[in-house]
């Protein structure tokens, strides 16, 4: 297993590339970044000066979507950084949440999301694509390498990352849900004639380092109320009987009245106060070293190939340190010793 983290780009721009620059000395190898451009500042332009001042750290962005980029501009990006940095980047992708939901936009169809996975990955990778009826290609492009990480709650969704993506990102840590969405996603790749093993599967959740359980919830309950906009829609699409989805998934939206966006992802987030503790305790990673440990030991017997923390709370280089100096090694130690 290894570790990301994932950084809302809020002025100022250096403080996201400080906190980048601690991930890679404490031994992370991914900084992903939210990518809306109104809520936050301009992802991209911030993963430039990243790459500038670390040496080994991926960026990408988590996630982006393709209602509101050009997807031959996003490709170009991310195959430009890497001429410019090595292959450094990294692509997540969704349908699309809070960057369109803010302009009243709605979440890009699947369809319309694999096809933009495939123009991207081919032009990103130096190859050649067909898009709108012309055969494309960076002709200045050469050696490029880009994953493509599909974001995914549904089920139909899931089916697509299994079907298409390098990788498949889950954004919440709770053991019952990962282990049905990642069967799910490992059976549609086998489905497709994939080798299942070849589909990464990351894992991401606010993490944070501590004692004190009243104040870690509170500054991580937003992200079962960001990670209850999907689950909506999902239960507005599939219903929340039949087993489509599981329960522990859909039951604590119950609550759920309203969302603001210009409160997405922050700590203290009056939206999110029909989240309640337990799912708070599920949906993230906290507590002390060993606690993290221990829920990240079993995250990765499911199969789980990165876990992403989200550092949107008051505790952030903290929690950083221990990672790096207790809670990554006392992982990968005890990977070791089972092999």
């Amino acid at each position: 297993m290894d570790f990301g983290i994932v950084l809302q780009t809020d002025p100022p721009a250096s403080r996201v590339v400080h906190l980048a620059q601690l991930a890679e000395q404490y031994g992370f190898s991914t900084a992903w970044t939210f990518d809306s451009h109104l809520l936050w500042e301009e992802p991209y332009v911030i993963h430039s000066q990243i790459l500038a001042t670390t040496h080994r750290i991926k960026v990408g962005p988590f996630v982006t979507n393709p209602a509101t980029r050009d997807w031959t501009l996003t490709a170009s990006v991310f195959a430009t950084l890497n001429e410019m940095y090595g292959n450094r980047t990294i692509c997540g992708i969704g349908r699309g949440d809070s960057a369109v939901r803010v302009t009243n936009g709605r979440p890009a169809s699947l369809a319309t999301l694999r096809e933009s996975i495939h123009v991207i990955r081919e032009l990103a990778n130096s190859r050649s694509v067909e898009y709108n009826g012309s055969t494309l290609r960076f002709p200045w492009s050469e050696g490029s390498e880009l994953e493509v990480w599909v974001a995914a709650y549904g089920p139909q969704a899931l089916k697509l990352a299994g079907e298409v993506g390098d990788g498949f990102i889950l954004q919440l840590a709770d053991l019952d849900v990962a282990e049905w969405m990642i069967g799910a996603v490992r059976q549609a790749a086998a489905d497709a004639g994939r080798d299942p093993a070849a589909v990464k599967i990351c894992v991401a959740a606010p993490m944070y380092i501590g004692t004190d359980v009243e104040h870690m919830r509170d500054q991580t309950r937003w992200f079962g109320g960001m990670v209850g906009n999907h689950v909506a829609d999902i239960v507005t699409r599939y219903g929340d009987q039949g087993g489509a989805v599981p329960r522990a998934l859909t039951d604590y939206i119950a609550g759920r009245e309203g969302y603001d966006y210009n409160q997405h992802g922050r700590a203290g987030n009056a939206h999110a106060a029909f989240v309640p503790d337990e799912i708070v305790d599920r949906f993230c990673v906290l507590g002390t070293a060993e606690q993290h440990v221990e829920k990240l030991l079993a995250l990765k017997a499911l199969g789980v190939d990165q876990f992403a923390g989200y550092l949107q709370h008051d505790n952030k280089e903290e929690t950083l340190r221990v990672y790096g100096e207790t809670v990554i090694p006392a992982v990968s130690a005890r990977q070791a010793a089972k092999v």
